[in-house]
């Protein structure tokens, strides 16, 4: 379980990282939707190499299926209900929403980034040690969303030490979740396993559809598209490995 959490707290340790580069210097609003297209490309990777290929092996197509939905579905409620809030802009490095509220953004922060944490805990369960892509992927795609919130954090007046504390506290909830990810389903059955990953594989695919990828062409136009197929294509790469 201390595995677990370490590695959660690597691949969680990138939002400290972008948060920082994000709040201390101006990256052109290009580069950033350019990075984030490269961020949701890894993660395209981890989810169809890692998360779901790993669940269909396991125990077939039954909880692979259930468990997308079920993830997908909970991220879109969750999302939806802070979408009226304001956070609905959270990785727009021009700012968030007029008015939306720190605790809000934070959520969004929360929501995004658990099921990705927990996807490092379950990749410890097979006992062959930590999944390195699945940690790779996490840290790359970050980085970005990192950046470009806390880019429009202090865009939307933010302090800078309360948005770098903030994300601190996205990084702490994301190694407690790789810990729990390992912990609770450590002596589960492989089916219970498998719709667990394949559910953090939904919510993270919604995410991508959802929040990264608009904003990353938002801001970088059609270029985004290329990056987003080069991220894919390290990512896998480095599965391989």
């Amino acid at each position: 379980m201390l595995a677990a959490a370490w590695w959660g707290f690597v691949g969680g340790s990138a939002l400290l990282l972008g948060a920082a580069v994000g709040v201390l210097w101006s990256v052109p609003v290009r580069v950033l939707g350019l990075i984030l297209g490269f961020g949701a490309g890894v993660l395209f990777s981890a989810v169809a190499f890692e998360l779901t290929a790993d669940a269909y092996a396991a125990s077939g197509a039954v909880p692979l299926v259930v468990g997308l939905l079920a993830g997908a579905l909970v991220f879109f409620a969750g999302d939806d209900w802070l979408d009226r809030r304001g956070a609905h802009r959270r990785k727009n490095p021009t700012g968030p929403q007029p008015g939306a509220a720190a605790s809000a953004l934070v959520l969004g922060a929360l929501l995004d980034g658990i099921p990705e944490s927990a996807a490092i805990g379950l990749s410890l369960l097979d006992g062959t040690g930590v999944g390195v892509a699945v940690v790779a992927a996490v840290f790359l795609s970050n980085v970005p969303e990192a950046m470009a919130s806390a880019a429009g954090m202090r865009a939307a007046g933010h302090p800078r030490l309360r948005i770098l504390g903030l994300w601190a506290l996205v990084t702490l909830a994301g190694t407690v979740a790789a810990a729990l990810g390992y912990g609770l389903l450590g002596g589960a059955a492989p089916s219970a396993v498998a719709a667990t990953q394949a559910f953090a594989a939904g919510a993270i695919l919604t995410m991508l559809a959802d929040t990264m990828l608009p904003e990353g062409v938002e801001h970088a136009g059609r270029l985004v598209g290329l990056v987003t197929v080069l991220g894919f294509a390290c990512a896998f790469l480095l599965s391989t490995v």
